[in-house]
């Protein structure tokens, strides 16, 4: 049960991310799979790993596609979904992502994110 809160930690940080980006846009919904397509990058540093270009793009790339709350919110449940199939993760590098790649998250970090509250 502890694996599986800590899982939700790392993913929770690409979700703060994402969470970051308030105006509406046009266009179509995310979906999951856009989603991991935009973080898988981000995996491997957060096992320890070198980050990689492509993580951060990743991240910015989700910022710009996640404008709406409906957006945001999907996105968040995408990312909790996922966290159960993570292992090896270094949680002290999950707060660092963001600073990694340039840009901040206004909040605190928790696996406790309630999707449904996100704006």
């Amino acid at each position: 049960m502890a694996g599986s809160a800590l899982h939700t930690v790392a993913l929770v940080v690409a979700t703060t991310v994402v969470l970051l980006a308030a105006a509406p846009r046009g266009g179509e919904a995310i979906t999951c799979s856009q989603v991991y397509a935009d973080l898988i990058s981000c995996v491997g540093y957060l096992q320890g790993g070198p980050i990689k270009p492509q993580c951060c793009s990743g991240i910015k790339s989700l910022i710009a596609a996640a404008r709406t709350t409906q957006d945001r919110r999907t996105a968040c449940g995408c990312i909790k979904t996922a966290a159960a199939g993570l292992s090896g993760i270094d949680f002290g590098r999950v707060s660092q992502l963001p600073g990694q790649c340039g840009v901040s998250v206004p909040y605190k970090i928790s696996p406790n994110v309630d999707c449904s509250k996100i704006n």
